[in-house]
């Protein structure tokens, strides 16, 4: 590609570099063939033409997903890209269908989740960002589609991640397998369970990678012809068996030898392990410890692994056995013997070796040692022994350690293979190998060389796999590719393993001498490949060699090719191994006939690796190859770090490179259509005028530049090798000239600003200069004329001031005057009305003193009066008493006297009940009477101390002269009497007033104790006349029976003995029973109320009863069932078919049904209904009448006292079969004149059955709503995917104005749009609770928020300024909906999108880059995670404008904080869940549903017509 590139000043070039492999920098400077370039990292370089590349001065900072898309494709590109992608956290790349997996050495969970997977699930390859589940995803729909088997191939050197990426694949195939085995682990699970232990017996320490495959793994994951995973196998390939002999510093040997010597003392004693510095096998290296892991926790994984595999402890036992037997025989060293050419065991340690292997191995010390030592030869005629010397022996020890560790290791696989279990009847596999990638090291030695080997057979592959991609994408392109060469690397494959004459045959020939050595191997080697163009002799090398692979040139070191090579498989090794007493090491040596010649047969190790290879080639072509190839990007192993050199090699081992140069040798350069005429119109804008459309555009400018050898596909235009690089030089300098043109104008109209502006400010200055000249002036006749002012201010203030001080002295002292001649006027006042209340008070008192005595002198006249009157009487009646007659009139009188005491005692009883209601009334009378009284006294008593004063004071007057004292003796005595008998009126007054309050409290108590006896009797009167009512009813209730039974009986009895009968009145047959409920001889026999009447009428006739009931019960249960089915439509906007079952059921007494089938048939007829579920409409219809019934059954089965109505005595229901008929009939219109309830709902006590029904209801009502919301999802997910991405358009079509005959896309808003207000429509139609149709969009604009949202983080093409444009524009459609349909309908709906909401308002902001994080966190896009912004702010690329993302400070932070929280897989996961749960109870039914919504329903007419159905008229 170099040499069509020619660079100008200027240009964008990628030169090469020892130490960063390229670097990137501008032409500023040619001279011929020289040219000098300035780098970005501040270095100038002079470099040849020929050894510079181009530039791509428009790729976009954060790279492409699809590395064929790079308009360069070249070594520097590919590696620029990929460092871009690795800084931003893209680990995947593809080259065509070819992922290339950059290891981050971090944990990315967010990658690799359920979430993650159901994405990719039957997403088109490429359409979604790079991964293995695309991969994965693709060889399972070819599988299906095409019904071929699949294999992907991992490869890349340790520590590039292979495994990891293994797991992946598998995790993603047993994902849409989709199949569970035995035990509850998936497929993939058993497989993964058994890695532990193959690592520990497969893997090993290397230069490069602590825990490196040393053998290749196959895992084919079976199929049955629906595509669910059948089975599964791991078949492995190509093991390292020389390395359990040999190990080169500082690596070590397989990991389970280490694990053992660090098991548990008691193993350790078992199987005589040590410090593994002790074994020969593991002490030719200095390496025994692996950092950060630990060996003892290893074994004891290991172990826990074998068990959950299947391995028992037995098994366990005799595997560790032949480890342990494995590392002695290692130890075991070999002296000559006494005989020539003999050998024996050295010393002491090496016979206890000898004897420990031997116990391990559970056979014959002697037997072992004459294995290792001597050889068998059988002949026609006899048998001979053969002693072999020490080197031999040491070989054949080695030998049987290899053989023993290999068949452990094939045990091992056949033991997982047989764990997981295997399909033979498997139509289809998907195969998944993880191999070792090309090794190229310091010292490379016979390992090496296989490995590499097994890569040039395995690129062969893939370049053949490469060049039919290719060859397909010309095929479809319609282009013509028949001269396009092939590279391939067929003759260093024959180099290496041509029969007879390449190297491995001549390796094995060498083997097969005693006497060679690999200084003659090396010799043969030189001589035999001397004039091969892929072979080399290094200089100054005596046994070295060179080969010259597809990833560059390896040296190998032939020292140790000819020990590592030779595998003799010992007849006598076999029969030991094979007569061993421990059945789990004679069952890795079974015998076999090609064995029973006790003879040694030669078999090496390169041969049988090329053997298991050929193999391996030959299953690989049997399937459809997909390729994964990992690298590794620096040997610390550490994240965020890049070395070039490094991946660029690995990218060349790889082959990645080998097939960039397969789509150099045609057209490495595609582009689309309007891509190219994007880049390149410019050249000759005259063709978008002229042209119809893309094609023609694209043919036209291609014509006028002169171009030669490219081609026009149907989607794409190719071009050859440098005509990308042609074509941009000529658009620089279309571009330069256009720059030339702009910086002239731009200086232009520089210069005109520049003038204008100076103009602008002398004009400014002048008018500034003039304006503070006026002020000037100005501002002296302001002050002149501010102190003409203030004077004039001054002197009114001072005149203003003096009258003010002379006015308010004058008023003081007019205020002063005029208040004391009020005070002297209102004094003389008060004077005179004092003097005139003491007069009156004065002349008060005088008058009621006369008036006191002269009442005093009344009294005592009228009581002297009246005791001479008595005293007169007195005698009277004395001489009257002496008289007969006077005795009979006493007699009479006391007669009278009893009679009226007798009538008075009668009186008195019949008033006691008046007595203590005025009981309250006389205490108060006679505590006012004794307030009276007691103020009676305390005046008679002030008059008596004021007399006695009045007297003493006049005692005091009376002259001393006066010798004889007038005084009053009869006054005096009087009144002391008068005192006297108001004393004791006080004390008797007194006396009745206790005697009073004592009645007072015993009438209250004799009150209390009557009160509660009346009480008392008026609670034992409710309670007799409730037991009466009660009786009354059960006597009605027996009536009732009893003419139920004789109607019965009559309508049975001929017509002739009709008349015999009394007449019974008629009453319509109304279903009583609860629904289906079925009466048996335990129900009879436990209701009392029930037994009475059977045992009155027979059991014949109850029977007969029975049945009747039951089928008449059946037909109304089929009757309403055939009713329901129909559309019945609905009632003042609420379903009929709802409220008519309600009723029936109310009516029947179901809910209070111990066993009812009624329940039963009606979830089986629901069920029946909703089958059809891809009616929205039909499910709406039920839906509506489901939740109209659960609420229903949900207001009636709450406890009694909710309603909150007066309470009321309640008669208890009855519970037996007659009880409930009487009251089925109690309750019809037509047998009682009762008025109907006015409630539509009615509390009743469910049993089980209702409550079941309940449950079943409302799971009805949750399943019909799951169906109405996934049927708008499914409607959606196809729009969808086209409303995430702008329809594509052309700048040159923007810029030209003409849309080159294509049709406007369809605005698949719109159809969005349509759909909710389909859905919406019916909805409203079938009158859904507006709870429910808030939830279902509720629901669906979170599905339109996650897989909006999702794409944009998937998809780079949908992260751009245009598209987030487009995605507005569509989400203000939707808001308008949301605000049409209110929030009635609608809810929260609207919020539901705010994380595509706060994406797509981010794309659309300008000037990004001055945005800080804060900014975007609190501001802008509060609600997204630090991980969605970081993908959205690196996947952002401006289609339209070219402005730029963040400022990288920003990236910086959002990467630290991501960091941070790496081992948080919740806050790592940049993707939404999508929520699928039912988000509402029954509960929220009552907030939009009220019981007397339903008072006006009406019932279904169809059933009203019914005579067992006239109840529904209530």
């Amino acid at each position: 590609m170099a040499a069509g590139f020619n660079p100008a000043v200027g240009s964008l070039v990628w030169i090469e570099d020892p130490d960063e492999a390229w670097l990137d920098g501008e032409v500023v400077q040619i001279k011929g063939e020289e040219i000098k370039v300035l780098c970005t990292s501040g270095k100038t370089v002079v470099v040849k033409a020929s050894n510079v590349y181009a530039k791509d001065a428009e790729a976009p900072p954060c790279g492409v997903d699809d590395m064929t898309r790079l308009a360069y494709l070249h070594e520097p590109g590919v590696l620029a890209n990929l460092r871009s992608r690795y800084d931003i956290n893209e680990i995947y790349t593809y080259t065509g269908n070819i992922l290339i997996a950059v290891n981050p050495f971090r944990k990315l969970p967010h990658l690799y989740d359920n979430h993650m997977m159901a994405q990719y699930k039957g997403a088109a390859f490429g359409e979604l960002s790079p991964h293995p589940f695309a991969v994965a995803d693709a060889a399972y729909r070819l599988m299906i589609n095409e019904g071929i088997s699949q294999s992907i191939l991992v490869s890349g050197e340790s520590g590039a991640g292979k495994t990891e990426s293994t797991k992946l694949l598998m995790r993603y195939l047993a994902y849409m397998g989709g199949r569970a085995v035995s035990e509850g682990r998936t497929v993939e699970q058993q497989v993964l369970e058994s890695n532990p232990v193959l690592e520990a017996f497969g893997n090993a320490k290397t230069v490069r990678n602590n825990n490196s495959s040393r053998f290749g793994k196959f895992v084919e994951i079976q199929f049955d012809q629906t595509g669910r995973i059948s089975g599964a196998a791991i078949r492995t390939y190509l093991l390292e068996r020389s390395r359990v002999c040999q190990v080169s510093d500082p690596e070590r040997n397989y990991h389970c030898f280490y694990m053992l010597c660090a098991a548990p003392p008691e193993d350790i004693q078992k199987y005589k392990m040590g410090n593994p510095r002790t074994f020969h096998y593991l002490n030719q290296s200095n390496c025994y410890e692996l950092d950060g892991i630990d060996d003892a926790k290893e074994y004891i994984e290991t172990r826990r692994a074998m068990d959950i595999v299947g391995i028992s402890s037995d098994e366990q036992d005799g595997i560790f056995r032949v480890v342990a037997a494995i590392l002695h025989l290692g130890n075991i060293e070999f002296a000559k013997g006494k005989e020539t050419d003999s050998s024996t065991p050295k010393d002491e340690k090496s016979w206890f070796h000898l004897r420990t292997a031997a116990e391990l191995f559970m056979c014959d010390v002697k037997a072992l040692e004459d294995s290792l030592c001597k050889r068998i030869i059988v002949t026609r005629d006899e048998t001979i022994t053969k002693w072999l010397d020490p080197d031999s022996a040491a070989l054949s020890r080695d030998a049987l350690a290899k053989i023993v560790y290999s068949r452990l290791f094939d045990w091992l696989v056949d033991k997982i293979n047989s764990s997981i279990g295997q399909d033979p009847n498997s139509k289809y596999l998907i195969g998944v190998l993880d191999i070792y990638g090309f090794e190229s090291f310091k010292t490379n030695s016979f390992e090496q060389f296989c490995i590499n080997l097994t890569n040039e057979k395995l690129q062969q592959h893939f370049n053949q796999h490469v060049f039919k991609m290719e060859q397909e994408e010309y095929t479809k392109e319609e282009i013509d590719w028949s001269y396009i060469e092939f590279v391939d690397n067929k003759d260093v494959l024959e180099l290496i393993e041509k029969k007879p004459g390449g190297i491995i045959a001549l390796l094995d020939e060498a083997c097969m001498f005693p006497r060679s050595t690999h200084e003659t191997f090396a010799q043969k080697l030189y001589q035999t490949f001397k004039n091969h163009q892929r072979f080399s002799k290094p200089k100054l090398a005596r046994s070295d060699f060179t080969i010259c692979h597809y990833a560059g040139d390896v040296t190998y070191q032939t020292e140790l090719f000819l020990d590592k090579n030779k595998d003799y498989v010992v007849a006598e090794h076999q029969a030991l191994l094979s007569a061993s007493k421990c059945s789990f090491v004679a069952g890795l040596f079974p015998p076999s006939a090609e064995d029973s010649s006790k003879s040694s047969k030669f078999s090496s190790i390169g041969s049988r690796f090329k053997q298991q290879l050929q193999s391996l080639l030959e299953t690989l072509s049997s399937t459809e190859p997909h390729y994964i190839r990992c690298v590794k990007p620096n040997n610390l192993l550490k994240p965020s770090i890049f070395e070039n050199k490094n991946v660029l090699q690995q990218l060349r081992c790889g082959g990645v490179m080998e097939a960039i140069r397969i789509s150099c040798a045609g057209y490495p350069t595609r582009k689309p259509f309007d891509e190219f005429v994007d880049r390149f119109s410019l050249l000759a804008p005259e063709i978008l005028s002229g042209s119809a459309d893309e094609v023609a555009a694209c043919k036209n400018l291609l014509e006028r530049i002169g171009l030669e050898g490219y081609q026009i596909g149907k989607t794409k235009v190719f071009l050859r090798a440098g005509q990308m690089a042609d074509l941009d030089a000529r658009r620089s300098e279309v571009l330069g000239r256009s720059a030339s043109i702009i910086q002239r104008k731009i200086r232009s109209y520089l210069a005109r600003r520049s003038f204008v502006y100076l103009r602008r400010s002398a004009m400014k200055i002048q008018a500034v200069c003039r304006g503070q000249l006026a002020r000037h002036i100005y501002e002296g006749m302001r002050r002149e004329a501010s102190s003409l002012m203030i004077q004039r201010n001054w002197r009114m203030y001072a005149a203003r001031k003096a009258y003010k001080e002379l006015y308010f002295s004058a008023l003081s002292i007019q205020t002063g005057i005029r208040g004391m001649a009020a005070r002297n006027e209102i004094r003389f006042r008060r004077q005179t009305k004092a003097a005139i209340i003491i007069q009156s008070q004065c002349r008060q008192y005088l008058a009621r003193l006369h008036y006191k005595r002269l009442k005093k002198a009344a009294i005592i006249t009228q009581c002297a009066w009246r005791g001479r009157v008595a005293r007169k009487e007195l005698r009277n009646l004395k001489l009257a008493a002496r008289e007969t007659g006077a005795l009979q009139a006493a007699k009479n009188k006391l007669e009278k006297q009893v009679e009226e005491l007798t009538w008075r005692l009668q009186l008195e009883k019949r008033m006691r009940a008046d007595l203590e209601e005025s009981k309250s009334q006389e205490n108060e009378k006679l505590q006012s009477s004794l307030r009276e009284m007691q103020t009676q006294f305390k005046e008679t008593k002030a008059m008596l101390e004021k007399e006695r004063e009045e007297a003493k004071r006049a005692a005091e007057k009376v002259p001393i002269i006066q010798e004889v004292p007038v005084i009053d003796n009869a006054m005096l005595e009087k009144l002391n009497s008068e005192n006297e008998n108001l004393k004791a009126l006080v004390t008797s007054l007194e006396k009745k007033i206790d005697e009073t309050e004592k009645k007072y409290e015993e009438a209250n108590k004799i009150s209390e104790e009557r009160l509660k006896q009346a009480l008392d009797a008026e609670s034992k009167i409710i309670q007799l006349k409730t037991a009466m009512q009660r009786l009354e009813e059960k006597f009605s209730d027996i009536e009732t029976e009893n003419q139920i039974l004789r109607q019965q009986s009559l309508l049975k009895t001929p017509v002739k003995n009709s008349s015999v009968l009394p007449p019974i009145p008629a009453t319509p047959a109304t279903p009583v029973l609860g629904n289906g409920h079925h009466v048996t001889e335990d129900n009879k026999a436990n209701d009392p109320q029930s037994t009475t009447p059977v045992k009155k009428f027979g059991t014949e006739s109850d029977s007969r009863l029975r049945r009747s009931l039951i089928d008449r019960q059946h037909e109304n249960v089929d009757a309403l069932i055939g009713c329901v089915v129909k559309n019945l439509g609905f009632s003042s906007g609420k379903p009929i078919a709802a409220f008519t079952i309600y009723k029936c059921l109310l009516h029947w007494k179901s809910f209070e049904a111990e066993r009812t089938s009624v329940f039963d048939r009606l979830i089986q007829m629901i069920g029946s209904e909703i089958e059809n579920q891809d009616s929205n409409e039909h499910m709406a219809y039920w839906l509506s009448n489901t939740s109209a019934l659960l609420f229903l059954l949900q207001r009636s089965m709450k406890g009694a006292g909710a309603s909150g109505a007066t309470p009321q005595r309640k008669i208890p229901p009855a519970t037996s079969l007659f009880g409930r008929m009487t009251m089925g009939f109690r309750s019809s219109p037509s047998s009682a004149n009762l008025p109907a309830p006015s409630e539509v709902v009615r509390q009743v006590e469910a049993k089980y059955p209702a409550l079941l029904f309940k449950q079943q209801l409302t799971a009805y009502v949750e399943k019909i709503y799951g169906i109405i919301r996934d049927n708008l999802k499914k409607e959606l997910s196809s729009l969808l995917s086209l409303c995430i991405q702008a329809p594509r358009t052309s700048k040159a079509v923007l810029r030209s104005g003409r849309s080159f005959g294509k049709d406007s896309p369809t605005n698949h808003w719109q159809s969005i749009i349509e759909s909710l207000n389909t859905l919406l429509s019916t909805l409203k139609q079938n009158f859904v609770p507006p709870i429910l149709v808030q939830k279902i969009y509720t629901q669906t604009f979170s599905y339109i928020n996650v897989q909006l949202f999702n794409s944009l983080l998937l998809r780079r093409e949908c992260c751009t300024f245009s598209n987030g444009e487009y995605v507005k524009s569509g989400l203000a459609e939707l808001e308008l909906w949301c605000c049409q349909a209110k929030d009635e309908y609608a809810g929260s709906s609207w919020d539901e999108l705010k994380h595509i909401r706060q994406a797509v308002g981010f794309l659309v902001i300008h000037q990004k880059y001055r945005i800080s994080y804060d900014e975007i966190t609190n501001d802008l896009c509060p609600i997204l995670s630090v991980q969605q912004l970081y993908r959205i702010c690196t996947l952002y690329w401006d289609d339209n404008y070219n402005t730029r993302s963040v400022a990288p400070d920003v990236i910086s932070s959002m990467r630290i904080l991501m960091t941070e929280d790496s081992n948080n897989a919740v806050s790592n996961s940049f993707l939404l869940d999508d929520n699928s749960s039912i988000p509402f109870s029954v509960e929220d039914l009552s907030t939009t549903l009220h019981e007397k919504d339903f008072s006006d329903v009406q019932p279904a007419e169809e059933l009203v017509e019914q005579p067992a159905f006239q109840f529904l008229h209530e």
